[in-house]
């Protein structure tokens, strides 16, 4: 592969952040645009987010907010989703719909000997072998080795700090004011959301490249 591999944390609706965002990347034709996941939800429209990504030839990975979305609507069941999430549902289109259900769990770069994926994996199982429901969530691993949510088990460690590559992972989903960087791995959500701000990390430079948000849209 020639070009960039160039990946970016959670959007979470936040349009005009990754509009700014992309503007400043400025992706080539010969780049990998790869979305860590969670492009929906929180912010003021996935739609655009949705619309963006398909206009730029973005792999987007499956995230715990797609996946909700996902469930609920294969089965209509709303113990699958969240209040706010519903507002979301009722906006996408039929082309939103297709871009959500392509999504893969993982993607591996060779080239780089990277693997990029939405949450996280458990540190002892083949990664190639993790469910959606792990590789979408997972936070921490507590001391029964599970994987959890942060508020699930407070003072578990972080599954990076657990994880010996290779590969490299790149990642999403736990949100924090800073990339999360280790010897294995860069955690790139950096809660855009939330009032913090929306993260790439571009490969062959290593290198981060960064928006503030326009305002906290979710408390």
């Amino acid at each position: 592969m020639k070009g960039r591999l160039i990946t970016i944390g959670d959007i979470h609706g936040c349009h005009a952040e990754f509009a700014e965002l992309l503007e400043q990347l400025e992706p080539a034709r010969e780049d990998r645009l790869v979305l860590l996941g969670d492009l929906v939800n929180r912010g003021p429209d996935s739609r655009k987010v949705i619309e963006l990504a398909r206009e730029h030839k973005a792999v987007a990975l499956l995230g715990n907010h797609e996946l909700r979305l996902l469930k609920y609507r294969r089965t209509g069941d709303k113990k699958y989703i969240k209040e706010t999430d519903l507002d979301t549902f009722e906006k996408l289109k039929s082309a939103d719909w297709d871009y959500l259900e392509a999504m893969p769990l993982t993607l591996e770069e060779p080239e780089f000997d990277v693997v990029c994926v939405h949450g996280g994996f458990l540190p002892d199982t083949p990664w190639r072998k993790q469910s959606a429901e792990v590789v979408t969530r997972i936070q921490v691993v507590d001391r029964d080795g599970r994987p959890c949510k942060r508020a699930d088990a407070p003072g578990a460690p972080p599954w990076a700090d657990l994880w010996n590559g290779p590969p490299f992972v790149i990642y999403g989903h736990t949100p924090r004011p800073e990339a999360y960087r280790r010897k294995w791995s860069v955690g790139i959500d950096t809660a855009c959301a939330m009032g913090g701000s929306l993260t790439a990390y571009v490969l062959p430079e290593r290198k981060f490249v960064q928006v503030k948000a326009r305002k906290k849209y979710y408390p």
